[in-house]
């Protein structure tokens, strides 16, 4: 617990004294998102206000969490593991994919950033290495990172092939980035929720590690790699999406861009395929899956019926729309974020119970 502490601690003071530094640095040098504006033919919320606020703060976000990792091994003197330098690897090259969209949307002043094919590539390229690499490097009793079997609460015995499995992480991965990309809507709404599930990762693994089967011997263990430094990376990610909200929230001072938003959303897959909690996704990412199930209604619904469902999708600017205020759509969905993490773990630990 001592080494949890020290991460998320390292990680808030990172963020939030470097977030402030990062503001200046890219309000001296006009690196702002573009602005969607309203037409005849298009309406959009309101948020003219918040034109000029800087972009691409999830550089601070990303370098706290790799500071806090690297230093709270090195300040207890512990050797680092795969299963925490992969998770890295991922939130960063994600974060690349996403400072590459954040470039057209600052540079070019294209609000729509990268093409979305060109972005699922370069999504792809990352999960996919990701995935190959997780069931590489066992550990002297033969545990990988990952495991190839489908997992809830534990392990399934729906055990994939190489191939599938590939695509099973790809998936899993595109559908948590994009989800927190989506909901990266409203000042501090996807930072408050992202923060939410890194703290429900910290739980579970801190839990995995007190049962792990290097400890425990009977059929209730955990045969998780490396669990105790799935904690330590989830308390970092916590810790830096903690102190960035500090600058996010309403009104913010900084935008965490594609960066933020899709290396968080790797990292909390990646967490959730190493705890093997993969389908336990859908609670401890609850209003990431809400929000994105929103737009492929309202996708699907106007291409089939030419009618929409929602005022505008995703579902916040829906209330938006409506004339809910910003900080009452965000905190409700903070609460029902909240609700889902909390069913989620109640899940986790009846299994447990049960067992």
């Amino acid at each position: 617990m001592r080494l949890v502490v020290i991460a998320l601690t390292i990680a808030a003071v990172v963020s939030l004294v470097g977030t402030p530094l990062l503001i200046r640095f890219l309000a001296r040098h006009g690196y702002a998102q573009a602005i969607r504006s309203s037409s005849d033919d298009l309406v959009y919320p309101d948020h003219e206000s918040k034109r000029g606020t800087p972009s691409m703060g999830g550089v601070a976000i990303i370098v706290g969490v790799v500071a806090s990792y690297l230093l709270t091994h090195l300040i207890v003197w512990r050797p680092l593991s795969a299963s925490g330098l992969l998770i890295l690897y991922l939130m960063v090259g994600l974060g690349l994919v996403g400072v590459a969209d954040d470039y057209l949307k600052i540079f070019k002043q294209r609000s729509t950033g990268l093409r979305a094919r060109t972005k699922l590539v370069g999504q792809a390229a990352v999960a996919l290495s990701f995935a190959y690499l997780s069931v590489q490097f066992p550990s002297s009793t033969g545990e990988t990172p990952a495991s190839m079997g489908i997992s809830f609460l534990r392990d399934t015995g729906i055990v994939l092939p190489m191939g599938l499995f590939l695509l099973w992480v790809w998936f899993l991965i595109t559908a948590t980035t994009n989800g927190v990309n989506l909901t990266d809507g409203l000042d501090g709404l996807a930072t408050g929720a992202a923060f939410a599930s890194f703290l429900a990762y910290v739980l579970i693994s801190v839990w995995q590690y007190g049962q792990s089967c290097y400890f425990v011997t009977d059929e209730t263990c955990y045969p998780t790699a490396n669990p105790l430094d799935l904690a330590i990376v989830a308390a970092a990610a916590a810790g830096a999406t903690f102190g960035f909200l500090w600058w996010n929230t309403s009104p913010a001072k900084i935008f965490m861009g594609d960066t933020g938003s899709l290396a968080l959303g790797g990292a909390i897959a990646g967490l959730a395929i190493f705890s093997r909690t993969e389908l336990l996704l859908p609670f401890t990412a609850g209003l990431f899956l809400i929000i994105s199930v929103s737009v492929i209604l309202q996708v699907g619904s106007f291409k089939l019926t030419g009618r929409r469902v929602f005022r505008m999708a995703p579902l916040h600017h829906h209330f938006e729309m409506l004339g809910w205020p910003e900080i009452q759509i965000v905190v409700r969905f903070w609460i029902i974020q909240g609700l889902f993490i909390g069913a989620g773990l109640a899940l986790f630990y009846a299994e447990w119970v049960r067992s």
